[in-house]
């Protein structure tokens, strides 16, 4: 099997656990390819020079699956190196929270030994597309699309239609297209809708709105959106899945659902409520910490 691992430069201190990943991959015989990046880090900082098959970069041939070693960020980072290939991700948590990255350090042994059983489900996520005044070198989010004001501008004007029927205009910081994936993220922090995955929705939510009765609305997920921003500052930001651009007010966007899913590897025993239940520790008394 032929496996590539990404990871976080800020988490290569958890140089024990890595080097026990790559010592069980070594056991089951597998090709190992490793971001250029991370590996540098890894060999510069910590010494750590593993025997690998080679170095990814976007020109390697096709990989059987792909570990994502940190947190959601390294996962997004991940995807987005991923794009359309019909490459498996595993998402191994060494950061904090871990909505995407949801395979603990302690649970890879037996996660690794199930993967190479073929004991292991795989989980479609949708993305979205947005097309935009200029090129963009991966145009897809599999979080959310965020457009923000800039710093501290005022707020920005975003004029939205739903497959061309005038909405509303929101007066905010910034508003939010999320998907099921991203409604644990920003749109959380927002007061956004938790949307199960099995949803064919994405929830479109305001940043400090103007006004109060502008609330999240839910939406279904074969729905075109023209986003039409204004903003006195001349200039505000959108932002796919973090990787920010700057545009010029009066820019116009269309966004709509990726033709392609990225597949996550899960365990068999895994699921969605289990993740909500412990990332957010539902029916847990704090107190008791």
């Amino acid at each position: 099997m032929k496996i590539g691992i990404f990871g976080n430069e800020h988490h290569a201190e958890k140089q024990n656990f890595i080097k026990e990943l790559f010592d069980r991959l070594k056991k089951h015989n597998a090709e190992i390819w490793v971001e250029e990046h991370f590996y540098r880090s890894l060999s510069q900082t910590f010494a750590f020079t593993p025997e690998i098959t080679g170095l990814i970069d976007r020109d390697t041939f096709p990989l059987d699956m792909v570990f994502s070693v940190g947190g959601d960020g390294t996962f997004l980072r991940t995807a987005a190196w991923v794009g359309r290939q019909p490459i498996p991700v595993l998402g191994i948590n060494t950061g904090r929270l871990g909505f995407l990255a949801d395979i603990s350090s302690s649970e890879i042994e037996k996660t690794i030994e199930e993967i190479f059983r073929g004991e292991y489900g795989l989980e479609e996520k949708s993305l979205l597309q947005i097309e935009t005044p200029v090129l963009y070198p991966h145009p897809y989010a599999l979080n959310e699309i965020a457009v923000l004001k800039r710093d501290t501008t005022s707020m920005i004007a975003v004029s939205v239609y739903l497959n061309n029927e005038f909405l509303t205009v929101y007066l905010a910081d910034g508003l939010l297209l999320s998907t099921p994936t991203g409604s644990t993220a920003y749109n959380l922090s927002v007061n956004g809708p938790i949307i199960l995955s099995q949803s064919k929705n994405f929830v479109l939510s305001p940043v400090a709105p103007h006004s109060l009765n502008m609330r999240p609305l839910v939406i279904p997920d074969d729905f075109k959106i023209r986003l039409q921003v204004e903003s006195r500052q001349k200039n505000f930001l959108v932002s796919l899945d973090g990787r920010s651009t700057v545009f010029a007010s009066g820019s116009e966007f269309y966004i709509c659902k990726a033709d392609f899913t990225l597949k996550v590897v899960k365990r068999l025993q895994q699921n969605s409520y289990d993740t909500l239940r412990k990332k957010l520790r539902w029916g847990t008394d704090v107190r008791m910490d």
